[in-house]
This record gives structure tokens, sequence and C-alpha cells, in this order.
């Protein structure tokens, strides 16, 4: 298990020969330049694209297939997105592919007890069985009446993804798809939207910028354009500054020209601060915000102003923010409240505002998936609008169009009668209640609330489920509160776990079913946006699977349509058959992949079809976008929305009228005031400081006397959306994280703590929050904040096999799960798990 760094970079040129039975097999190097092989044919290859989903950048890839198997991974030369370049993610996938605990046949359970300490006693089981136990169930719901308790629970995905997701239970007559995304970054989304009308990730100008302002994020390492940030970061520090507010000396931090280690939580205290001495000073954007009729700047510390003495241009609503929120918030208020010191936080607005329009506030989860992240999400993002970065060049962008339908066909006409009764009842997350707004788009209960899935399954509210098929998620892991999943879980009649490997979440299914590997396996395709591009890429089957796998999205669907319509339901199957047609040769399908085939080309027609018009590439027809695997946007336009942003005003909303309004609604519908949706929902706001960009105290769980540390945790490079725990690589080379060491999940203490608590480095303690406790290792570590406990996410697997696991047979986790000691808390307006933001307090004690 133990490789050096240049065993590691020699083997991932070569990876996955070893588990795939070639010894033997080596490409030269050149194959990795131009294809050219020894003179053995054998070890003649082909490169063929591809896609990784292993974190939300979505890289268009290239795997290089010799004698059928996968033996090395790099970037797609035809991506424009991200240079052609990759990070180590999609090496570590090739572990993945040919690891031996990968699930391989169907399973099914013969201990009918549920729970962590049963062994449920799979046994292999053909897919014939498998999908007639998953519709039997099923069709009980067609006879009761009670579809509604059908439930679908998508982790990641493709933009396939409506066939199971969208269309299988509203067909079958329930309304509950319920996707990750609230455990994800929802109320990263939240600020840009109630400013600008834009709920989405933004994209970032990094060739033209000149100045970055980091809020919690950490591109060349973890992010969602990953390697564009790692290809051009070198020229980006070259020509601009960087500053990056974080807790903990990430890799960015350690390269950054000003860190700032922020009090976790306290980030709006900065932003306010900030925005109060561009203010000030006079810095603002003068020809996106306005200025004064007399041209005099009158923004004064503690002066109110008078809303006619400005004239805004593509803004809405500063004369208000400043006289609500912003006159008071000087750089000393907030050095009380940050930890952050006033001349550093005065230099770095300066600086910021100096380097305008060419200046990114880059938000990310870090900062905004806290109890009251929402107005973090706003104050940061306002940042652009003050400095005018935004759709600006070196600034913040929106991204180009990509022409394909990532929406399901119309399926109205396949719903009967109990469908469509069934599928509009309320949603099992709860989303709309009183407590959770979940405000997506504006819209009450629009958004998802994926972590409150789990209470309501315990406590049967708004009704009880009684089927439930999950796919692409491990939420007894990944979820905060993780206990709740268990339990929920393990109450749950019937469950059905679409998976790579077995994860946490798979103990407690009664059928298991195997899951092709999405980057050489599966065929599908996703859109996304990397340096001003926009793109379609396909996921292709580069190779045949090892295993008797099928997809997720598309195969199994239509196995479980294929049984449906043999016990008398056939809307699902004649859905399928006739809404997704070949749209070269019109033909139907026939099969699963002929169905998974025919959908990817229907969807993606747009892109591919050279006789429709497009602004980006100009392919030769489906074959030609197969062998390249990707196409490719003009550059996002600059300044496209400033005349029109959507919001209520058009404007970009340092007021926002859009959040007021969107707040209305959702008073009014539980005959409220939003006075009191702000006390439901745990924010402090009252009155119209709940329109603008405002700072709130941090929340958190726990007595500061009793639990003296502010817990905080990170991501790492590594982490294939945290399912590479199971291979070497990961293990190995996890002290590639600052402060992280290989082999071991480490807690980063600062030595002053340390000192303390009389604790040192390769100390075993014992972390407790008031829900729950793990155990791992300390290192003492110069690089996170005193009074605080940093963490990465992604160990303590007591499942998903022998590498993640410390003893997978006895269910020993190596290290400890960050989601066991994590409340389930939200972020309620948005609907966003609370898991940043130093959520909750914990002691430490040596174990």
């Amino acid at each position: 298990m133990q490789l050096s760094r240049r065993s590691f970079l020699k083997a991932t040129a070569a990876t996955g020969l070893l588990a795939a039975g070639m010894k033997s097999v080596q490409p030269s190097l050149t194959a990795f330049a131009d294809g050219n092989q020894n003179n053995d044919a054998s070890l003649k290859g082909e490169w063929k694209a591809s896609t990784c989903q292993g974190c939300t950048s979505w890289c268009p890839v290239q795997v290089y297939v010799v004698n059928g198997r996968a033996i090395k991974v790099r970037g797609n030369p035809f991506s424009k997105a991200n240079h052609g370049k990759i990070c180590p993610r999609p090496h570590l996938a090739l572990q993945q592919l040919y690891d031996p605990d990968r699930v391989k046949v169907p399973m099914k359970r013969t201990n009918p007890k549920k729970g962590r300490n049963e062994d449920p006693q799979f046994v292999p089981i053909s897919w014939e069985e498998a999908i007639d136990t998953i519709t039997n169930k099923m069709i009980e719901l067609r006879k009761t009446g009670e579809t509604h308790k059908f439930l679908v629970l998508r982790g990641r995905y493709s933009y396939l993804n409506g066939t199971i997701y969208d269309a299988m239970p509203k067909i079958f007559g329930s309304p509950n798809g319920i996707s990750h995304s609230a455990i994800c970054a929802e109320a990263e989304k939240f600020g840009p939207y109630f400013t600008e009308a834009y709920w989405d990730y933004r994209d970032y100008d990094l060739a033209e910028t000149r100045y970055v302002l980091l809020w919690g994020g950490d591109p060349i390492a973890s992010n969602r354009q990953v390697p564009h940030a790692m290809n051009v970061w070198g020229d980006v520090m070259d020509r601009a500054k960087v500053a990056v507010v974080d807790p903990r000396l990430s890799a960015t931090a350690s390269k950054a020209d000003e860190w700032l280690p922020v009090i976790p939580g306290e980030d709006g205290a900065l932003a306010v601060a900030i925005a109060h001495v561009i203010l000030v000073e006079g810095l603002w954007n003068k020809e996106f915000v306005g200025d004064f009729v007399d041209g005099v700047n009158q923004f004064k510390k503690g002066v109110t102003i008078a809303e006619d003495s400005f004239v805004e241009n593509y803004t809405y609503g500063l004369i208000k923010w400043w006289n609500l929120e912003l006159k008071d918030r000087t750089p000393e208020w907030a050095a009380e409240r940050s930890g952050i010191p006033a001349e550093q936080i005065r230099r770095v607005a300066i600086d910021f505002a100096k380097a305008a329009p060419r200046a990114i506030s880059w938000l990310s989860p870090g900062a905004s998936m806290q109890v009251r992240g929402g107005y973090i999400a706003m104050a940061t993002h306002a940042l652009n609008g003050l400095v005018g970065s935004v759709e600006n060049v070196g600034g913040t962008l929106r991204s180009a169009s990509v022409p394909v339908d990532d929406k399901p066909p119309a399926y109205d006409n396949y719903q009967d009668e109990i469908a469509k009764t069934n599928s509009h009842k309320q949603k099992i997350d709860q989303r709309g209640y009183k407590e959770f707004p979940a405000l997506k788009k504006g819209k009450s209960g629009g958004g998802v609330v994926t972590n409150r899935t789990a209470d309501a399954i315990l406590n049967e509210d708004p009704y009880d489920i009684k089927v439930a098929i999950g796919y692409w998620n491990n939420f007894a892991f990944s979820a905060a509160g993780a206990d709740r999943w268990e339990k929920a879980f393990s109450k749950l009649p019937f469950f059905a776990h679409i998976t790579v490997n077995p994860a946490e979440t798979t103990q407690f299914a009664d059928i298991v079913l195997p899951a092709a590997h999405q980057l050489f396996e599966k065929l599908s395709f996703i859109k996304n946006k990397q340096n001003k591009y926009s793109y379609a890429s396909l996921t292709n089957r580069v190779i045949e699977p090892l295993w008797d796998v099928k997809i997720d999205e598309t195969e199994i669907p239509w196995l479980i349509a294929e049984s449906l319509a043999k016990k008398g339901f056939p809307n699902l199957f004649d859905y399928y058959k006739n809404e997704f047609k070949d749209p070269e040769t019109g033909k139907s399908p026939t099969n699963g992949w002929e169905f998974t085939l025919y959908a990817t080309k229907m969807k993606t027609k747009d892109v591919w079809d050279p006789t429709v018009e497009k602004k980006g590439d100009l392919l030769k027809g489906w074959d030609d976008f197969v062998a390249k695997g990707v196409w490719n946007s003009v550059e996002a336009p600059y300044k496209k929305h400033w005349e029109d942003f959507e919001t209520k005003t058009k404007k970009f909303e340092f007021y926002s009228e859009t959040l007021k309004e969107a707040l209305q609604h959702h008073a009014e519908k539980h005959q409220a005031d939003i006075d009191d949706i702000m006390k439901t929902t745990k924010y402090l706001a009252r009155g119209e400081i709940a329109f603008i960009p405002h700072y709130e105290e941090a929340f958190r769980w726990g007595d500061e006397k009793e639990y003296p540390f502010i817990f905080f945790e990170h991501r790492s490079r590594l982490n294939r959306e945290a399912r590479s725990a199971n291979t070497l690589w990961y293990q190995e080379f996890k002290d590639a994280d600052p402060g992280d060491e290989s082999w071991d999940d480490v807690a980063k203490i600062n030595p002053v703590d340390g000192v303390k608590l009389g604790i040192k480095t390769g100390d075993k303690i014992k972390i407790t929050s008031p829900t729950g406790s793990v155990t791992c290792t300390a290192k003492l570590w110069e690089g996170v904040r005193p009074g605080t406990v940093g963490k990465c996410y992604g160990q303590g697997h007591w499942a998903y096999g022998r590498i993640a696991a410390l003893d997978y047979n006895k269910k020993i986790a190596r290290g400890g799960n960050n989601n066991e000691i994590l409340p389930a808390d939200y972020e309620r307006l948005s609907g966003s798990t609370a898991r940043h933001g130093g959520t909750t307090r914990v002691k430490i004690e040596k174990a």
C-alpha cells in the first residue's frame, strides 16, 4: 500500500493494468502525445472521449483503451473550457473502475432486520428477479391508490436524469423525485438570484481579472472549474492580487497575497465592512452603479443620505442599503466580529475596488452554507455589483447557451387519474412548509430540502414512504446528522439502492443494483461552463463492463417500465418507447441500451446536427460528436443582462424587491408576516433589513463553555464526490491536502490550542458536538485559526470497501465521518443544509 510519489506518476501512466490482468502491458510515452506505440501490435490502443464527473467541474476527458481495458485518462484536447487538462481526480477513477469491491451483480437482502450493526446477508440474484421484486412493491401502491408514497432519491446525475428522477415518479403517480442539491450548495445560488435574478453557479473571467477575493473558495483544489483554475492560476498570480477568506490555510491561501483567517461563520461582517470602505473611499464603479447628483461623495461613517441625492444606472437601492446597513459597518466594527484586523480589511477593500471592474468576489459554499448564510451570499455577491464586475471584463460571468434539451419530453398524456392527482401532493422533503421557504427562483417551495427528507420519513410528515429507490448517492454518510438517515432507511418498508460500491446506504437496502461507472461504462451527456465557454460533453461507454452492471438513469428505468407493463401498468413503458426515438432513423427503442442511445442522441441533436444553426462548434453529425466528445460554445458575452437583470426592478438589486416579493408570498401562504418568517427560519432580521445584504451573527449549536471550539470542514482535491475513498491512491496521497496525512483522518488544531489541551500530533482524540462524537487523529498545525478545529470531509467510512474502512468486515471506520457530529440544520430560505460556517461547537479530548 506504500507508493512513492515517483511510483504514483509512473502508475498513472498505466493505471488499472494490474487490476485488469495486464501486468506486462504499458503504453509508451509517445502514446499520450500522438497515439504511437511500440512494435508490439497488442499494445496499440485508442483514445476515446468521455466526461469526468468526479466533481462538479464535469470536465471533458479522453480515456486510453488497450485491448478493451482503460489504462489512462487525460483532458480532451477538443475542450476549450478546461484547456484539455485534468486534475488528479480522473486518475483515481481508474482504480474505482477496477475496484474488486464493486457491486458486480444484483443482490437481495435476506436479513429482514435493518441497522448499522445488522448483517444484510445479501445474496446474488438475477436482474429479472431484482426488477420483479421492485415492481411488485410499486404495483401494490397502484392497487391501494398510494402511489405518492413512492420516492426516488437522486444524487449526482447526468442530463438524462429526467427519465428516472422526474418522468418515472410523475407517470407512476408520485411528486417525490428528491435531489441531493440542497446538501451541495443551494445557499450559494441564493445571493446571485436575489441581487441579479441568476439562480446558478457563476463562471469567472480569470484571464482578464486583476483581483480575486475568495470567500471560502479554493479554486486550485476544490471548485466548479478545477482544471481551468489549476492551468491558469500561475498567470493569475502574475497579474492579479488574490485574497482568501478562510479559517484554514488552503492550497490557494498558501499562495495568496492576503490570507484572512476569519472566525468561521463571520464572513458577513467582512463583506459589509468591505462595502462600507468602497463607498466611503469613493471607489464604487460609477458606470454600473451611478453617482451623486452633484458629484460629491456623501458616504460618511454614520451619516444617513437622502435617496434622491444619488442617481443609479444599472442598480437599485444603493442608498437604502447604505442607510439601513452599511453606514455603521466600519472595519473596526468588523474586526471585533470576524477576528481580522481592521487595517487588513481596509487594505483588501481598497485594492479590490481599485482593480475594478476586473475584480471578482468569489462566493462559495464555505461562506454561505450555514444557518444564516443566505444574506452572506447576498453580501459577498453584492460586492461584484458595487465594483461593476457583474458580467464584465475580468469579473463574474453567466454562461453562453448550450443547445441541448435537458428536460424530459412532456408526460401529461401518460398520466392516469391516480397519477395526475397524487403527483401534485406535497413533496416528502417538506419544501414550502413555513420553516422551509426553499425560495428557488423566488418561488415558495420551489427548491429542495434534501436533508429534511430523513425527518419526514421518520415522522411520516406529510405521509409515510413505502417504496424508495436511490441512485448515485450515499445519504447515510454524506448528509449532516447522518444517524437520522440510518434510522430513516431502517424504517423504510422497501428500499432499492443503485450503486457502484456497497456504500453505507447500501447496508439498509432490500435490493442492490450494480451501476455502470459514470466515466467508462455509461452513455449520457452533461452541460457545464468554465473559462468563458459553455459546453456539452458525452459520457461514453469506452469499454465493455467487466461485470453485470447497468446504467442507472436509463437502462434500469427501462427494465422497471417493462416489468410494470407486464403487470398491467404500461404507461411508463409506452412513454419511453413513444417519446424517445432515434432522431436519425425515427426508430423506437426495443431495449435498455437503445433507449439510452436514442435518448442521448435526441436530447443533444441540436449540438451535433450540422443543419441546426448554433453559436459554437460545427460538428459533422452524431459520429463526429461521439469521436470528439465535446461541443464548445462561443465565449460568454459581457454585459448581456445590464439592461434587464430579470429582477423585479430589472436592475441589480442592493435592496431586493425580488426577495421582498418572494418572502411576502411565502408569508401570505402561511397566514403570517415577513418578520414571523424571519424568526421561524432562525434569522435575526426584522423589517426592511430582510430585503438587503446584511450582517447576521453566526448561529451555532452548543454552549461555548461546554464546547469551546468551533468546528469547520473542508474538501479534498482527491474526493471524487467522496466516492474515491476506496482507492489506494486517495489514501496514499491524502497529504496533498494542506495539513492532512496519508492513510489517516486528522483534525487540524492550532498548536496554541494543542498546548492548552495537552494534545500533540499523533494523539487519538475524540471530538464531540451536541449531536454526536467521532474519533480521529490530532494534527497540530499553524494553518488553522486558534479556537477552531478543521477536518477534511471524506474519511470515516464504515462501509464502501476494504480500503475506505479500517476493517470492512467489522464495520470499523477509518477515522470519523464529519456528518456524525454536524447537526441537521438548514439555511432555510434556500433549503440548503448548514454544513459550513462553524455551525456547531465541539469539545476535544484524548480518546
